[in-house]
């Protein structure tokens, strides 16, 4: 990783992240993103219409960018996620945590890991022990080094993406980059009206 922030993924995808998608597809989808963030939130739809429609020829990935300054529950939120992930529910979590994200204490937490199945005990005890702080300052630090600047921030391949976010826009700059993909009709035409502005610099998340 390089410590000078540029517009390109500083950390390439590895085993450590969390992955949708085969390791063999062409396209490579990278968010940046905070689970207290509504715009984050307002993109999930989106990636999920995406997933759809290019099938195994997308790979997303997601790794934390906590805004603590303005979004106070996010990097316990991230935490829980990776909680989670030790019990090999990091996306079933990662879909609730965007779904009731005005619920997002640690008893909403917990409620949640009861409700994916997990071991609430160890989820409990791992969580206010800290255990995966470090893990999620990992990402911060790929994400600064890579040059994002706020939630949600996209890298298409290892370029990162500097427009507002739509689902017509994304399917655009993936064209023009893989334009041998297949891509399917629509599924939700809601979807393909929502817009997500572009991220504007803001204070860099604090490690904690």
């Amino acid at each position: 990783m390089t410590n000078t922030a540029t517009g390109s993924l500083a950390a390439p995808v590895s085993e450590r992240d969390h992955i949708r998608g085969p390791a063999t597809a062409p396209i490579t989808l990278v968010e940046y993103g905070d689970f207290e963030c509504p715009y984050c939130r307002a993109l999930a739809p989106i990636v999920d219409e995406l997933r759809q429609r290019l099938g195994d020829q997308l790979r997303f990935v997601f790794r934390h960018f906590p805004m603590t300054s303005s979004h106070p529950h996010a990097f316990r939120a991230a935490q829980a996620a990776e909680a989670a992930a030790a019990q090999n529910k990091f996306w079933e979590i990662h879909d609730l945590l965007f779904a009731r994200q005005q619920a997002l204490e640690d008893e909403d937490l917990a409620r949640y890991a009861a409700e994916l199945g997990l071991d609430v005990d160890r989820f409990g005890r791992e969580l206010q022990a800290d255990n995966y702080a470090e893990r999620v300052r990992e990402d911060i630090r790929s994400g600064q080094a890579s040059g994002a600047a706020g939630t949600p921030t996209i890298y298409l391949d290892s370029d990162r993406l500097d427009t507002s976010l739509s689902l017509p826009e994304l399917l655009t700059a993936i064209r023009q980059a893989h334009p041998e993909v297949t891509i399917a009709p629509e599924a939700d035409p809601e979807t393909e009206r929502r817009r997500i502005p572009r991220v504007r610099r803001q204070r860099s998340p604090q490690s904690r």
